[in-house]
């Protein structure tokens, strides 16, 4: 499964939520609240901008926000919240691509860098966040942890979520760290929807030598956007990497 198969026009058409799920407000408010806080006086940049969950919240708050996208179809939703001149994005993938502008904060939220496919990948998009930055910046990101202490010896799949209508598999290759997401709806009709989406999956500490290598140092980690104490039962967590002032 390639990503830009996956984020397709009719993934993009059902992907918002207004007012629950990841849009509702108690859970898009911390995360506005705290990426303004850490952009501060200067422009934001967004790796898989998306639909705009948080771009659009945040560049509301009168923080400048450009992003990157791979996906056309998520552009296009976008753009029935904020035209190019409130919102730019690059078309391309987050590992590369290059925006312009110098930037004092790039964002990677609800676990997006787990959708690089591989570890070089992954360490590539450090990198290309560190090129964006303004000496002193920030690179913030959102993931989850493994949920490995849950799979029995033998077991290659964990249920994650189960609730009325809808349940989320998680499927394991321990070998490559990958994960596939399993995602089914369903009513009362005999018939279940599926939306499937792989991922590599990182330890913290992996991703804390990633950051290491592209020159950033680990400045905060938390279980969630409201600075909540991240703990060995924590099921993920928000981490703050910063470069190196200026001299």
């Amino acid at each position: 499964m390639q990503q830009v198969d996956i984020w397709d026009a009719e993934t993009a058409l059902r992907y918002d939520t207004p007012g629950i799920g990841m849009f509702a407000p108690e859970v898009v408010g911390p995360t506005v609240d705290r990426l303004a806080e850490l952009a501060g006086e200067g422009a934001a940049l967004e790796f898989a901008i998306g639909t705009g969950r948080v771009a659009v919240p945040l560049a509301a708050r009168g923080v400048p926000v450009t992003g990157v996208e791979l996906s056309a179809p998520m552009v296009r939703q976008l753009r029935t919240k904020a035209d190019e001149a409130t919102i730019p994005v690059v078309m391309g993938d987050m590992s590369t691509t290059v925006a312009p502008g110098e930037y004092t904060l790039v964002y990677l939220v609800f676990n997006t860098i787990s959708n690089l496919l591989s570890q070089p990948e992954q360490v590539r998009c450090f990198r290309n966040a560190a090129r964006h930055l303004a000496p002193g910046g920030r690179f913030v990101i959102e993931l989850w942890v493994p949920e490995l202490r849950k799979l029995p010896p033998g077991q290659g799949a964990v249920i994650c979520r189960s609730e009325p209508g809808y349940f989320l598999l998680d499927t394991y290759d321990v070998l490559r760290q990958h994960v596939v997401s399993h995602h089914f709806r369903f009513d009362d009709t005999p018939q279940a929807e599926l939306f499937r989406s792989p991922h590599r999956y990182i330890w913290p500490a992996e991703l804390d030598l990633m950051a290491q290598l592209a020159g950033f140092e680990l400045e905060s980690r938390h279980a969630d956007w409201s600075g909540a104490p991240f703990t060995a039962d924590s099921p993920s967590h928000v981490s703050v990497y910063r470069l190196p002032p200026a001299p």
